[in-house]
């Protein structure tokens, strides 16, 4: 059984999903349903679990927290379960891409089902897929959509980069692939 709780954040509503084991998913405003499932679910706005995500993750927001403290409830492929424990050791203000994920987990050869595993990650900011970018520093996909991934990688962003940015234009440049 899932339990689930929609939050408003900066970045748009999200669902919060939750087992009793543990945190399960934190789904778009617009997710699409075929990209993760969580079935059968109840809203609970008291689940313990889901009350603290979103301490969490307004922390996140204001930027106080750097690193969740969550029970994580992963449920997908063992493959998955590697690339999204990779995901949750990227830190704060960091980025990698698809293909150093892919060595990390010991699977080099495997860029695009790194690729795949990350699109259905269901721990989105907990495990913060927005974090993965191509390998020529571009944004790629990501389920809550590209200016929202920029939104977070900017909230992230070291003081020394805010800084440059203040004294000199940057220019993102958002790629889908």
């Amino acid at each position: 059984m899932y339990y689930f709780k929609p939050i408003a954040t900066p970045v748009g509503e999200l669902k919060l999903v939750a087992s009793d084991s543990g945190l399960a998913g934190i789904l778009w405003e617009n997710d699409d349903p075929k990209r993760t499932r969580f079935l059968p679910q109840t809203r609970n706005d008291d689940h313990p679990i889901l009350i603290e995500t979103e301490r969490q993750l307004s922390e996140y927001f204001t930027g106080e927290r750097h690193c969740f403290e969550l029970p994580l409830d992963m449920v997908g492929t063992d493959f998955q379960k590697k690339v999204w424990q990779a995901l949750v050791a990227i830190p704060f203000g960091e980025t990698r891409s698809y293909s150093q994920i892919a060595r990390e987990i010991g699977h080099p050869q495997a860029v695009r089902a790194v690729g795949a595993a990350n699109g259905r990650n269901p721990l989105s900011i907990v495990a913060p897929c927005h974090r993965v970018i191509g390998a020529n520093g571009k944004l790629t996909g990501f389920a809550g959509g590209l200016d929202i991934k920029a939104s977070l990688l900017a909230l992230e962003a070291p003081q020394s980069l805010i800084d440059k940015a203040a004294s000199e234009p940057v220019q993102l440049v958002i790629q889908a692939d």
